[in-house]
């Protein structure tokens, strides 16, 4: 008798979690999934007019067009640039703030103030520092070095670069410092009592508790490169220079020629390298812990 009261119970319980879940889970389906199997179909189909099916023939057609391997290569080239120097840069400012420091706070703010200004003002910054006739150029020219067009030259994507870091290191620094805040202080004692260095109680310690926080912050700073498009496009318009043609810069330029289906392959071809590159991040995470604790 008690055993059919929790079960109902517990269908109960199962039927209040679905009812709260639903418009979470519809939102998702309508916003989220359905849209990307309209991709998918868009993406097999030679036009939206006649819908043939072409299978592979979109996607073999984007690995041929020149303007999106041009693109793919600086978006991977800037990704690989900036991932590790925003998780390397974030974790030694946190580590820094963490440790005592004079004018602690002042120093946090200075790295928190990017959050809270709109891209569209950043961008502004940028076209102040690194106009052909900005303040960068006037600098150099007072040491007799003459003025680069900076957005237009080979030291572009080095501006992107500068400007990424600028803007992302607060908030991954903050996710850091709350992540060595975590852990546990009598473990750290321990270490200090045995007269272990810094940097033995950095990796051994400090390193495991933090990995979690690394995987995050690494993912979150492949999409945000996957994300420069915005302050690209603001900076250099449509068709920027050669090395600051991203990924982005080819898909908004393909919309607008409503090339669906090329749009459509080029999309996905990027959704399946990006949950590969995760996939690998998760495992990698997942070996690293496995061979602390062992």
């Amino acid at each position: 008798m008690q055993t059919g009261v929790r079960m109902r119970e517990q269908k109960k319980k199962k039927l209040k979690s679905a009812a709260f879940l639903s418009p979470s889970l519809l939102g998702l389906l309508v916003f989220f999934v359905l849209p990307f199997l309209v991709v998918i179909y868009y993406s097999m189909v030679d036009n939206p007019i006649s819908h043939q099916f072409v299978f592979l023939s979109n996607f073999i057609n984007v690995i041929q067009n020149q303007a999106f391997l041009q693109a793919s290569k600086n978006t991977a080239m800037f990704s690989i640039i900036v991932v590790p120097l925003a998780v390397v840069l974030s974790l030694a400012l946190a580590i820094l703030i963490d440790s005592r420091i004079p004018f602690k706070s002042q120093f946090r703010t200075f790295f928190l103030c990017p959050m809270m200004v709109p891209v569209a003002s950043i961008v502004l910054i940028w076209q102040v520092l690194f106009h052909y006739n900005g303040a960068i150029n006037g600098i150099l020219q007072n040491f007799g070095i003459n003025p680069i067009d900076w957005l237009k030259s080979d030291y572009s994507q080095v501006v992107i670069v500068i400007l990424f870091l600028w803007k992302n290191l607060g908030y991954d620094m903050i996710l850091f410092m709350a992540a060595l805040g975590s852990i546990p202080k009598d473990l750290l004692e321990v270490t200090t009592l045995d007269s272990s260095s810094t940097l033995v109680q950095f990796f051994y310690i400090k390193l495991r508790f933090l990995s979690p926080t690394i995987l995050f912050v690494t993912i979150l700073s492949l999409i945000n490169s996957f994300k420069i498009f915005r302050e690209v496009y603001l900076l250099t318009g449509d068709y920027p220079y050669d090395t600051l043609y991203m990924l982005q810069n080819f898909m908004n330029n393909t919309f607008q020629s409503m090339d669906y289906q090329k749009l459509s392959a080029a999309a996905i071809l990027m959704a399946i390298v990006m949950v590969i590159i995760i996939g690998l991040l998760f495992y990698t995470e997942n070996k690293y812990g496995e061979d602390v604790e062992g």
